[in-house]
């Protein structure tokens, strides 16, 4: 198969939104690789020398407007054949970091405790390629484990244009700490061609993202992407080497705890042939429901269940 990649850059970036009519930048082959830069980072949060600031980056903020509060996304990319209705199954088999440095604010009305500050703090984190840690201002380091925090699929198009902050049906501002290299991420796709964007990079995040950033940075990913015809879905997906992970989004945590758990346990009927009153149980006892985020306006559960747990009877 082919193998792709696109440059971030003012021609390839669309900035804090999705939309069904908005043309792919490159169109590929059910089951080619392409690798993607992405950028990250408004002109107020950009940091003094000697981390240095890319091109790309300056060209995308003073030339490509910000049609929506959001991310810069890089993309879409079109994929030959893909119908609304299908799944397309974004395997994710790199992860590199853009630049030498993130940054991390909270401010006055953001995250899990809109209240605890009176105005915004912005620290700049300089990351180490080669030891993979991000040194905080007071001196810890904290091993990096890169992700990107939206991977998206057009929305279906009576939406129209729609800000990238909320994480929906067709992904988006996901979030899960857990989609690094190695992992298969499935979305269901809502027009034809499918048309994924990436971005929002990060470089390490707990559960819950509480502040509203993680360390957020610009990165680099390389992905196959595949179109299943076999699969349907309602909400995203994800598989990693261990684990099957379900996900669900919505203003109230505790809907998304229901979703996600519907939602595996009817993966596990599916794939096992247990009964759902016996997956139900199952999942009481191997599943693990983790907030994946809370400050996206739709909140985030992801339920995990290790593939070993996948047993029908004997």
């Amino acid at each position: 198969m082919a193998h792709h990649r696109i440059e971030a850059g003012a021609e390839t970036v669309h900035w804090g939104y999705f939309d069904a009519a908005l043309p792919p930048v490159l169109t590929i082959a059910s089951g080619d690789t392409v690798t993607i830069s992405t950028v990250s980072g408004a002109p107020d949060v950009m940091p003094l020398p000697p981390l240095q600031v890319p091109e790309s980056l300056r060209a995308v903020q003073a030339e490509v407007p910000n049609r929506l509060p959001g991310h810069m996304c890089t993309g879409p990319v079109a994929i030959r054949g893909a119908k609304a209705g299908q799944v397309l199954e974004v395997r994710i088999d790199a992860i590199e970091l853009h630049y030498d440095w993130g940054y991390t604010f909270a401010a006055p009305l953001k995250g899990v405790l809109p209240d605890e500050l009176s105005e915004r703090h912005l620290i700049h984190i300089p990351l180490d390629r080669d030891r993979m840690v991000g040194r905080l201002p007071w001196g810890l380091e904290l091993p990096l484990r890169p992700f990107f925090g939206v991977m998206a699929v057009a929305p279906p198009e009576g939406w129209g244009m729609v800000s990238t902050l909320p994480p929906r049906r067709n992904g988006g501002n996901l979030d899960n700490k857990e989609l690094v290299a190695g992992t298969t991420l499935y979305l269901p796709i809502h027009v034809d061609g499918a048309n994924f964007s990436v971005g929002d990079g990060h470089g390490v995040q707990g559960d819950g993202e509480v502040c509203i950033t993680a360390i957020e940075t610009g990165l680099i990913g390389t992905f196959t992407l595949t179109v299943r015809d076999d699969l349907r879905l309602e909400w995203p997906m994800a598989e990693t080497p261990t684990h099957v992970m379900t996900m669900a989004f919505h203003p109230d945590l505790d809907d998304c705890a229901r979703i996600a758990l519907d939602l595996m346990i009817g993966l596990i009927a599916a794939r096992t042939g247990l009964t759902r009153a016996e997956a139900y149980m199952l999942c009481s006892l191997a599943a693990d429901l983790r907030v994946t985020q809370m400050v996206n306006g739709n909140n985030g559960i992801h339920c995990m269940l290790p593939k070993s747990c996948l047993v029908g009877r004997s």
